[in-house]
């Protein structure tokens, strides 16, 4: 391993735009990971071997293969042009990645967290209605002028024709919001998909968190379920609870997804199930395979690649799985909280380009 100075940030440049700009996943209920600025300004690097990789004679490198060529012509950077190239020509998958590739673990001072994300799927109705009486809203022109309580207790943007879709659960739009994307199942029979179509530029306060700051909980007690329960289980209460999160996202259709693929991600593809990680592109190029070295009950040692991302999603070993459609996605995804650790696979040259700071 080489272990590379600090003074240079990443030679390689991201590319693509944040269509998710929620938090994802478990952060809905947790703090975020505290990035310090000494170490978003001092990340060092470490180039490693493919042998140093935990498990990667034994992943399926083909499927990863497949997924990093969905988006490989999204990257502009002039690095990953020649790759590309040769990627679609047809190779053996696993000789591809050890051949134009070397893996750089970037550390920015602060842990690993892997956590994980998942489409949900809500019930609703294009008409308002009997349980229907929650709209998802397209964005308006006055996005940035109410918090989530002003638009939720005054009605703000009704009668203004914003109206997507009416959903039966306040608690679901909530944590859809918190997720970005999903699937709305409707009352007639047929079914839209929605994604991030904006917000309101508030800041993101978690309302987990608040359960632990009042004293409700302890923090290992949170998780997705619990909030719900809480939230449904104390009337006007919980709706105040949900208040505390000054942040509100509004919603676009996606119709245009075939139904079979994952929701789009942060470079307006779909994302594929526990293929895709959402990273921070501060340290991470949108579009890069990652080798992802999770712990925790259910380790995982596999081959992704970062095709999103988020706001809580902040730091160089800060990661969030995409677990798939659906409840038992839902529940998959909300069991993640681990640490280990991440590699970023970069173009040779991009890699070696560190090496004038390496330090003996």
């Amino acid at each position: 391993m080489i272990r590379i100075g600090s003074s240079l940030r990443p030679v390689i440049k991201t590319t693509g735009m944040t269509l998710r700009a929620a938090t994802f996943g478990l952060l809905a209920f947790v703090p975020a990971l505290f990035v310090t600025e000494a170490a978003m300004a001092n990340p060092t690097y470490q180039l490693l071997q493919f042998d140093d990789l935990e498990g990667w004679a034994e992943d399926d490198h083909q499927a990863a293969l497949d997924v990093f060529l969905s988006t490989c012509d999204d990257m502009r950077d002039p690095a990953w042009g020649p790759i590309c190239d040769v990627a679609r020509q047809g190779q053996e998958a696993r000789s591809f990645f050890e051949r134009f590739f070397t893996p750089v673990m970037i550390d920015d001072g602060n842990d690993a967290l892997f956590t994980g994300y998942f489409e949900p799927e809500l019930r609703g109705s294009m008409n308002r209605g009997g349980p229907y009486q929650h709209p998802l809203y397209r964005k308006p022109l006055n996005a940035g002028q109410y918090s989530r309580r002003e638009i939720e207790e005054t009605n703000a943007y009704e009668g203004q024709g914003l109206e997507i879709v009416w959903i039966d659960d306040p608690v679901d739009v909530f944590f859809l919001q918190v997720q970005g994307s999903g699937r709305i199942q409707l009352d007639n029979g047929g079914g839209i998909r929605v994604g991030y179509g904006g917000a309101n530029g508030r800041e993101y306060s978690s309302v987990g968190l608040e359960l632990v700051n009042r004293g409700i909980y302890n923090a290992h007690q949170v998780s997705a379920d619990v909030i719900r329960n809480w939230v449904r289980n104390n009337g006007e209460e919980g709706r105040r609870l949900l208040w505390a999160n000054d942040s509100y996202v509004f919603f676009r259709e996606v119709n245009e997804v075939p139904a079979h693929m994952g929701p789009l991600g942060a470079m307006n593809r779909s994302v594929t199930t526990m293929r895709t990680v959402a990273i921070d592109p501060a340290f991470v190029p949108l579009g890069a395979p990652v080798w992802i070295e999770k712990d925790g009950a259910e380790p995982l040692n596999r081959l992704m690649v970062a095709q999103d991302t988020g706001s809580a999603i902040k730091g160089a070993q800060r990661a969030d799985i995409f677990f798939g459609t659906g409840d038992d996605a839902g529940r998959d995804a909300g069991r993640i909280k681990d640490g280990g650790r991440m590699i970023v696979l970069m173009p040779l040259q991009s890699a070696y380009a560190l090496l004038p700071d390496v330090i003996e």
